[in-house]
């Protein structure tokens, strides 16, 4: 049976998620404090634990909500979640955490309630698994009786803000949580459970692609994942030997569901209009091009052709041809849609809220970022499938990485000044590759790494990124580990009776 098929496991022990090296005495003592902590929060023990793991993405980034494979791999940095439904009649969810700074949540045992936006809260992310829950077990005629309390408390390592995922990584763990805790987990495909996630997620207001919680549930030891979507499938990629993945945080942290209007969902709504802009200029009527182009994936079919016809075969030539450098304004586009844009957008009610924001829309820039970034994902993996040496592959990969980077930053702008300074310094000290990570305006920076020199290389990143951070107290030395750290790939999500 396809990897995808089957259920999200579940084990008896840490070792087949955790491995048995070092590491595995630190996430023993982790489960011991998580069970201690619980049973002086709420009294007696948790009847199930699940886990699911932050991810760093590879290359492919701002492309997975358009349609087109990603490919990123799991991390060691994960949310875990201790669970037990409440047999006093209380209906009432209480959502612990373990770190002190988040302050117990608690909300009604209603799954219809509606997630207040304007009022932030972590604990909205495991509402978002509740509601979608609820909403699965409904659409399959699955009978899980009345809406009962829970008890849950949560232990995470994913840096938040840092584009790793940890709100993927609490959305995940918190649904298969509650499958466990409702013991319908066995019968739901992790295929399915990455769709439910994906959906669940998007309750917080962020029109999230799919890719993090893809990565998250399907992820495999020792593999990076391509994900193609509609429908959802992975296949694993494995990296070639000889080199590593180091993560370095820029210490600017990416809010995307607080800042979506203007960042994240701007994107996504510029990308929508690009689309729908190439469809009208390529042949389709206005309106069918309003009512059925959602991605640029939708016309790419069109811009093949279109660039067939001329001798080219790549989607950016129809790009260069229908659509100005120069930004849009709103009227401008109108003109070519013959509609409003509100009313084009009507049904989203965050992309409305984009419309409000924004002063103009840079429609050439964006599809040309997806369509280019799409193409290096699979050149990506044509590399890693390739018969050159290692030594040539990971160089190959390096240079992808730096393009990549280099699309984000110019044509896509979801860079910010530190991670520009984090990306060169990354390059200065010896990385073959390196590039932002994740939604942008923030968060992280992924780079490749010789393994050979990775111990020298965080060394000489602290000294030319950190060391002046530190000086100025905005880290502490002591905690350096939790910002820059190298990373193979990880194992997925999984069900723990302990």
């Amino acid at each position: 049976m396809a990897h995808e098929e089957l259920p999200v496991p579940v084990f008896a022990s840490l070792e087949p998620v955790y491995g048995d090296d070092s590491a595995l005495e630190e996430v023993q003592l982790r489960f011991q404090g998580l069970k201690s902590k619980f049973s002086e929060i709420f009294g007696g023990h948790p009847e199930v634990f699940a886990r699911a793991p932050g991810r760093v993405n590879l290359i492919g980034e701002h492309i997975d909500y358009e349609g087109y494979s990603v490919l990123p791999m799991a991390i060691r940095q994960d949310t875990i979640m201790a669970i037990r439904k409440r047999t006093d009649g209380e209906k009432f969810l209480r959502i612990a955490n373990v770190n002190d700074k988040y302050t117990i949540c608690t909300y009604s045992a209603d799954p219809s309630q509606e997630i207040d936006l304007k009022n932030h809260k972590w604990g909205h992310y495991f509402i978002c698994g509740y509601k979608g829950f609820y909403e699965y077990v409904k659409l399959k005629g699955i009978d899980v009786g009345e809406p009962v309390g829970l008890d849950v408390l949560v232990d995470g390592t994913v840096p938040t803000g840092s584009g790793l995922s940890s709100s993927a990584a609490l959305v995940c763990s918190a649904t298969i949580a509650i499958m466990a805790v409702f013991d319908v987990n066995a019968n739901i495909s992790k295929k399915e459970v990455a769709q439910l996630t994906c959906e669940c997620e998007r309750h917080i207001g962020t029109q999230s692609g799919g890719m993090d919680q893809a990565i998250s549930i399907m992820a495999k030891s020792g593999f990076a994942e391509l994900i193609d979507f509609n429908p959802i499938h992975a296949s694993d990629v494995q990296l070639p030997a000889g080199g590593t993945f180091v993560i370095a945080h820029s210490l600017a942290e990416s809010q995307k569901a607080v800042t979506a209007a203007t960042n994240y969902n701007n994107r996504v709504v510029e990308c929508r209009l690009a689309a729908i802009v190439l469809g009208i200029k390529l042949g389709m009527k206005t309106k069918e091009a309003i009512s059925k182009v959602k991605t640029l994936s939708d016309v790419e079919g069109l811009c093949v052709s279109y660039a067939g016809e001329h001798g080219h075969s790549d989607p950016l030539f129809a790009v260069k041809e229908f659509l100005n450098e120069t930004p849009y304004t709103a009227e401008e586009i109108e003109k070519i849609t013959e509609e409003d844009l509100s009313s084009i957008f009507v049904n989203s009610p965050t992309s409305l809220d984009v419309l409000r924001a924004a002063k103009h829309f840079k429609l050439f820039q964006r599809a040309s970022h997806v369509y280019s970034e799409a193409k290096r994902v699979h050149a990506f993996r044509d590399v890693v499938l390739s018969e050159l040496s290692d030594e040539d592959k990971l160089k190959k990969l390096g240079s992808l990485m730096n393009e990549s980077h280099h699309s984000c930053s110019v044509l896509y702008e979801c860079s910010c000044p530190e991670l520009e300074e984090l990306v060169r310094a990354c390059r200065n000290n010896g990385a073959l590759g390196a590039r932002l990570t994740g939604a942008g305006w923030g968060g992280c920076v992924v780079a490749l790494v010789k393994e050979s020199i990775v111990p020298q290389f965080i060394l000489d990143l602290k000294e030319s990124f950190y060391q002046s951070r530190i000086d100025r107290g905005i880290i502490k030395n002591g905690d350096l580990g939790l910002y820059i750290f190298a990373s193979k790939p990880s194992s997925g999500a999984a069900v723990l009776k302990l």
